[in-house]
């Protein structure tokens, strides 16, 4: 009853870290981690692995994002948010001269795929060393672009020198990055003031319970909010386990395709599968072999 994902609505000012440890207090559980870090000033959603729960944030770490932000113009900051120090200002008449129509058409121009340089200021690692540690001690890494998708971008308001944007992306988007990148395109540099995660994958923020809510509600309620595996695996497809497929999976014996069957003809090898018991409960996660005749585990469910 308690293996799964609570979906959290991080509030702003406390680690992606702290809201964890928070859950796992409340909830009274051994293990606990989350799919994705959030800024300490950025809030939102926050996938919260519970017990099993944690063996599947792996197919989590991985989904796309969405996100709404406030990008504040004129200002730039080492860190790219405004937790930084400022290190450009442009004018007020340079901020202030900008057009509605070269704004969103400027927005619109980093949709698709594209390189991305993260910031120097981020938990990307440098010779076992996060890179904000080694940028606070003035010893600034950059790393080398990424490929990142910008599946879609919008302009949802104007207010100089804000903006407000709502972007979908893939993983490993740096909206901080993306805001800086804005202010540079537009010749007046930028930061951001505010971030929001809005979904994860196959999650949405209106899933999202408040961390102070869950923390007053009694026992059974918190358990109630935990999304069980099947539901958050559902965006897999499934194979049917009986009793003696679940079995060999218990003891891990070798399953294979001419024993349990294809998920779907176009699984391509490696795509995870969710096995499914017959009480539909997720027995294990699998995936196709090369060689497209075998399975190979990837976590497993099963006592």
């Amino acid at each position: 009853m308690t293996d799964g994902i609570i979906p959290v609505n991080k509030p702003e000012g406390i680690s992606s870290a702290r809201a964890v440890a928070r859950v796992k207090k409340a909830l009274g559980v051994r293990k606990a981690g989350h799919t994705g870090t959030l800024d300490p000033f950025a809030t939102g959603l926050l996938l919260c692995c519970i017990n099993r729960g944690t063996k599947i944030s792996k197919f989590f770490l991985g989904s796309d994002k969405t996100y709404t932000a406030k990008i504040r113009l004129g200002i730039e900051t080492d860190t790219y948010d405004r937790t930084g120090k400022i290190i450009a200002q442009a004018s007020r008449k340079a901020v202030y001269a900008l057009s509605p129509v070269d704004i969103e058409k400027t927005i619109l121009s980093f949709s698709g795929v594209q390189q991305q340089i993260p910031p120097a200021f981020s938990a990307l690692k440098h010779k076992g060393k996060p890179l904000y540690k080694l940028a606070r001690q003035g010893k600034p890494v950059h790393k080398p672009a990424r490929t990142i998708e910008i599946f879609n971008i919008a302009l949802k308001d104007i207010d100089l020198p804000y903006l407000d944007i709502e972007v979908s992306c893939s993983s490993g988007t740096y909206i901080r990055t993306l805001g800086h990148d804005i202010g540079r395109k537009l010749g007046c540099g930028a930061h951001l003031a505010q971030l929001c995660r809005t979904g994860s994958g196959s999650f949405r923020i209106g899933q999202a319970v408040e961390l102070d809510e869950l923390e007053e509600m009694d026992n059974k309620e918190r358990i109630k909010k935990i999304v069980p595996l099947s539901a958050c695996l559902e965006f897999m497809p499934g194979i049917k386990a009986d009793r003696n497929i679940a079995e060999d999976i218990r003891f891990g014996r070798k399953l294979s395709v001419a024993k349990i069957g294809f998920a779907s003809e176009s699984v391509s090898p490696g795509s995870p599968i969710r096995v499914i018991q017959e009480n539909n409960k997720v027995a294990a996660v699998i995936t196709l072999d090369e060689n497209l005749r075998d399975y190979n585990y990837s976590c497993v469910f099963t006592d």
